[in-house]
């Protein structure tokens, strides 16, 4: 009985020792996590703060005169501000309008001088550090449907100047509208651990070997003109991606897709006259190309205004981008009964302003022959101007563009189709079919 009692007592001795180490273990483990999570808070804390000089809180500030308020407004107009910041029918840069994302909805904020519901409140280094860092002046981080990423690269001089031209503004009162966002989203968590994972604040730096005009092209196209926010391909949380910029994209909030500007069968412009990029910047359309979709809000509202040097400097830069042409894959014809329907199809609805042969109409009616817009891999801008009609921006260079009116109520989803086939496979064009499915898909 002596050895089991004994036995029993070194038993119990070891249990208890064991249970000793594993809550000692625990512990450290606890303790371990603990270091890690603050470090990562702290990590993700500095980098969300990186680059950003302390607010004078102060409104006191010199009052901006004439010169400064009339060159914030052009800036304003080169960002294309107005276009976000402004609901139809309602006051300029009030807010309110609503913008799409794969997340949810991101309400614009009122960028008027009202100190209840918009920048009435702010001083410039405020307004800075939205640019700038992306944060608010309560210290939220913004979302970055505001182009930030972008803004980030321009100097405080410009944002002091778009500030004084937004103060120069008649005061609105708009409540802001929460934004609907899913979960997590809609937290500052997550956002704080997206900034740390894709932003970094940036400073526009001339490039050595490359002229002021160029330079000017770059800051223009990069920065101000954010054209990287529509033209660059986006990961699963919405964050360009770093080594594909501007080589085209899906807009999330439309059935559109801003095409590629390294590429000369999408939008590239690498081999055109520098005077017709100018010219379709100007005016909305060009010997080579008509704008239309979101690109012709663009200028009818940010790029018609730019002067011709600003214009000739974004041409420069544009022209300068590197060509990154894919192989393409040999195109098989359609059916023959497809293209016979298509064809009587295209004879009733297209000829009459195209041309029997996609020729077109010299500044009125794009050709269809040769036509990238046409051909280019991605059918969903074609697809939508041909239910949805397609029109160009009024401009002063061309004050009464020709548009085209809508054929959904006319045309069927397969007719679509049919028609849209016989354009890519006709008259020299060589580009794949397209069937019912991706029409449906483009709805």
């Amino acid at each position: 009985m002596g050895r089991r009692d004994d036995t029993d007592v070194d038993g119990d001795r070891r249990r208890v020792m064991r249970r000793q180490y594993l809550s000692s273990s625990l512990w450290r483990i606890a303790a371990l996590l603990c270091v890690l999570l603050i470090g990562l808070v702290s990590l993700i804390s500095a980098l969300n703060t990186r680059d950003e000089a302390d607010i004078d809180t102060r409104l006191g500030e010199p009052a901006a005169d004439a010169e400064q308020i009339r060159r914030g407004a052009y800036l304003a107009r080169a960002g294309n501000c107005q276009s976000c910041h402004t609901q139809a029918g309602a006051a300029p840069y009030a807010g309110g309008e609503g913008i799409q994302t794969p997340f949810g909805v991101v309400y614009a904020g009122n960028l008027t001088p009202d100190k209840k519901t918009g920048l009435g409140s702010w001083n410039a280094s405020h307004f800075w550090r939205a640019m700038h860092n992306g944060r608010s002046k309560d210290g939220r981080w913004l979302y970055p449907a505001f182009p930030y990423a972008q803004y980030t690269r321009l100097t405080r001089a410009d944002t002091d100047a778009i500030f004084a031209y937004l103060r120069s503004l008649p005061a609105v009162e708009q409540p802001k509208r929460d934004h609907a966002l899913r979960f997590p989203y809609n937290t500052q968590m997550a956002l704080a651990l997206w900034r740390a994972l894709y932003f970094k604040p940036q400073h526009h730096q001339a490039v050595s070997g490359q002229s002021a005009q160029w330079n000017r092209g770059l800051y223009l196209v990069e920065g101000l003109g954010h054209c990287a926010t529509c033209h660059s391909p986006r990961n699963a949380l919405g964050a360009a991606i770093s080594d594909r910029p501007l080589s085209g994209s899906m807009m999330p909030s439309e059935h559109w897709y801003a095409p590629s500007l390294l590429s000369m069968a999408e939008a590239g412009v690498m081999d055109w006259p520098t005077t017709d990029v100018v010219q379709l910047l100007r005016s909305g359309r060009a010997p080579q190309a008509h704008v239309s979709g979101p690109m012709a809000s663009v200028v009818f509202g940010s790029t018609q205004y730019l002067t011709d040097d600003d214009l000739t400097a974004m041409a420069v830069y544009l022209k300068s981008l590197p060509k990154t042409e894919k192989t393409i894959a040999p195109v098989e014809a359609a059916d023959a009964n497809q293209m016979r329907r298509a064809a009587r199809l295209y004879d009733k609805h297209c000829a009459a302003c195209h041309g029997d042969q996609g020729e077109g109409k010299s500044g009125v009616y794009p050709a269809l022959r040769g036509n990238r817009a046409v051909t280019m891999h991605n059918t969903a801008n074609l697809i939508s101007v041909i239910r949805q009609g397609g029109f160009g921006p009024v401009t002063e260079k061309n004050p009464r563009p020709y548009g085209m009116p809508p054929f959904g109520h006319v045309l069927s989803h397969r007719e679509i189709a049919d028609i849209i086939t016989f354009m890519r496979q006709s008259w020299g064009n060589q580009a794949s079919s397209v069937v019912e499915l991706d029409v449906l898909r483009g709805r």
